[in-house]
């Protein structure tokens, strides 16, 4: 089965193609919306999303080297998400099914970061850290759905990182910048570290790092080697309490912030100390793409589930736990 998806969750337009026999990805296209300056306004990233579909989709199907008449299945991002952008997306695959009168499924995107790492690694069971914009969470799958186990209270890391870099005026997207900074940082900069159970809160932090910058007493270096040291402590201290809690001896690393250098190599300590194993995934992968969409259609359409195209709507606000997980 070959499967194209969709990806428009947020400042990413992407279409990836998968074929399900040997695991492969044939073509996995990303085009992102960037800014120098400032973060994102939704109906500039909407704009965006449309000008650049036709070309992400003839890519695609150039760099995968099949025909129309090859594809099996169309996937799309029903959410969660940002609303202006989860609707070019769900068009555009609305749009491609019933052109090529093929089945439709929608998918959750956070889901299809953690099942992209199961399609292409060999992690059986994992408690996945997902580390995005928007979203924080520690998720396992338990009793037919994935369940989170932890999360952040307030902010989404990858959110909390981009407001951080916007008030360094450092542009969007910040965290490749955050963890080049970090590099030449030599102080480490007392800050607020807030984990409660196995949730985190970023609200105090940033209220923290405000003032800090409006005072200029730190260098930048200092505050973002300061900043990627507490806050990736915090997300490696609950993922080892949720695979103390499961029971689970493997961590799979998800998301745009897990591209982050520092963040993999305390994932990896932790594990080391644990006896467990860590699954770390290509940087295409990691950050919002559309390959990982097909995979997750692909595991969906194979447990029989579909999207009638008059019901292929969007879903903004679905959570991880909202899904039940038929194909496990």
């Amino acid at each position: 089965m070959i499967c194209l998806g969709i990806e428009s969750t947020a400042h990413t337009f992407g279409i990836g193609i998968v074929d399900q026999k040997g695991k492969k990805v044939l073509a996995n296209i990303i085009n992102a919306y960037k800014t120098e300056i400032g973060g994102i306004i939704p109906a500039k990233v909407a704009e965006h999303h449309i000008e650049v579909l036709d070309d992400c989709l003839k890519k695609a199907m150039e760099k995968a080297g099949i025909r129309f008449n090859n594809i099996d299945l169309i996937a799309y991002s029903q959410g969660p998400g940002i609303g202006h952008t989860l609707r070019i997306g769900a068009a555009f695959a609305r749009s491609l099914a019933l052109l090529l009168k093929k089945p439709l499924i929608g998918v959750n995107h956070c889901i299809a970061h953690l099942e992209i790492g199961r399609f292409l690694t060999e992690a059986k069971d994992p408690v996945l850290l997902y580390v995005s914009g928007a979203n924080t969470q520690v998720i396992a799958y338990e009793a037919s759905k994935y369940r989170v186990f932890g999360e952040t209270l307030d902010i989404g890391v990858g959110n909390f990182i981009d407001t951080f870099a916007r008030e360094l005026e450092l542009g969007f997207p910040g965290g490749p910048k955050i963890e080049e900074f970090a590099r030449s940082g030599k102080k480490y900069i007392k800050l607020p570290y807030s984990v409660k159970g196995m949730d985190i809160s970023l609200g105090g932090l940033q209220t923290n790092l405000s003032k800090r910058i409006k005072a200029k007493q730190d260098s930048k270096e200092d505050l973002c080697f300061s900043v990627q040291e507490t806050v990736f402590a915090m997300l490696v201290e609950v993922a080892e309490r949720a695979m103390a809690h499961t029971g689970k001896s493997e961590l799979l690393l998800g998301g745009g912030v897990a591209c982050n250098k520092r963040l993999q190599e305390m994932a990896r300590i932790m594990c080391e100390e644990r006896k467990a194993k860590l699954f770390v995934l290509e940087n295409q992968f990691f950050i919002d793409n559309a390959a990982m969409i097909a995979i997750c259609g692909i595991e969906m359409h194979k447990a029989g589930m579909k999207t009638e195209v008059e019901e292929a709507n969007i879903r903004p606000y679905e959570r991880t736990d909202d899904v039940e997980v038929k194909w496990r």
